[in-house]
């Protein structure tokens, strides 16, 4: 007789494409790397093939360095491209700025200089306009433009934007960081090579990410532009993300990006989000807040029946005063799972 196990898992939803399964192959790849003994600290084989990937994905001057997880590769970044008195401008959605415990704040000693953005996407007019204080010692020095692929808000920057973006903050002297936690996500939605959105955007440092593709653990920083940082290696280890078996975390991206497994799943997640949104719009009184671009879905229901919903199929409130609410899908997200829900999502709409 088989018995259940004692912490069931999760009903399967809709909240983070970080509650998904690890992807099989990146499973394997643990197999793959478990044997006999490595070089710690990056200095094995496994952390070398990962770089050669990397260079080829993102051109011969990028360098990687894994890291734990997103926080740790959006602060460690961020350190090494800024000083103690820097500000980093972002927008209000941010990452870095809602969800990370104050961390850029708290461990880079760095300001955020937050601008309003309703498609969560920054513009050339608004660097321009927040990056402002030069020179004056009173107040913090701008240094880094951060912005985020895709966006908190699900929408996606194309190629030309970003560089626009990059271009408006290197002409003042700033540098660029992406957060790419979904980068992966946004170059299935647009057609194009990763090295489109980064380095040939101007994008100076990228925070790659991994866990909400696939990955059991596991981020990178890539640094695309090696002049606009110093001391990564120091500030990694000083910063907790230095890991002594690197070559588990390395193992996982190179099982993503060494063929088109990043693209395969990124791709699998943008459809099914396409799918939900679709099956969304034919329920009345479903409003959809947001474009569509990757795969996330933001809507605005009805309180109540968010919380019967929630009984079922996990999600979250993105807006507790407007009701909107947010619509995640993974790279494990079945049809099933999508139309299971948009029929539950149609019974529980009033009317």
């Amino acid at each position: 007789m088989t018995h259940p196990p004692e912490n069931p898992p999760a009903a399967r939803g809709f909240a983070s494409d970080n509650q998904a399964s690890v992807h099989p192959d990146v499973l394997a790849a643990f197999a793959e790397v478990n044997a006999g003994h490595q070089p710690a600290y990056g200095d094995d084989a496994v952390t070398g093939r990962l770089r050669e990937i990397v260079r080829r994905h993102f051109g011969d001057r990028a360098e990687v360095y894994p890291v734990f997880n997103g926080t740790g590769a959006n602060v460690v970044s961020l350190q090494a491209m800024s000083e103690r008195w820097s500000s980093v401008v972002c927008p209000e959605s941010a990452h870095i700025n809602t969800d990370e415990c104050g961390a850029a704040e708290k461990i880079a000693g760095l300001k955020l200089v937050t601008v309003p953005a309703p498609d969560g996407k920054l513009t050339p007019g608004q660097v321009e306009r927040y990056a402002t204080g030069f020179g004056n010692v009173q107040r913090r020095q701008p240094a880094v433009v951060s912005i985020t692929q895709s966006t908190e808000l699900g929408t996606v920057y194309t190629a030309e934007e970003t560089a626009a973006v990059a271009a408006a903050a290197h002409e003042r002297g700033l540098t660029v960081h992406m957060d790419g936690a979904r980068i992966a996500n946004a170059a299935a939605s647009l057609g194009v090579p990763l090295r489109a959105l980064t380095t040939d955007a101007g994008v100076d440092v990228l925070s790659f990410g991994g866990t909400k593709n696939g990955l059991l653990l596991g981020e990178a920083i890539v640094v695309l532009n090696p002049d606009a940082v110093r001391g990564v290696d120091y500030l990694r280890k000083s910063s907790m993300q230095l890991a002594s078996k690197m070559r588990y975390v390395s193992a996982q991206l190179v099982a993503l990006l060494e063929g088109d497994l990043w693209l395969r799943n990124a791709a699998h997640a943008n459809a099914m989000a396409a799918r939900l949104a679709a099956a969304a719009r034919a329920v009345p009184g479903v409003e959809i807040t947001q474009p569509v671009q990757a795969n996330t879905v933001f809507a605005v229901i009805p309180k109540d029946a968010a919380e019967r919903l929630r009984e079922r199929f996990p999600f979250y409130t993105w807006d507790e005063a407007t009701g909107e609410v947010r619509w995640v899908c993974s790279f494990d997200t079945t049809a099933a799972d999508v139309d299971a829900f948009a029929a539950a999502l149609a019974a529980e709409m009033p009317g």
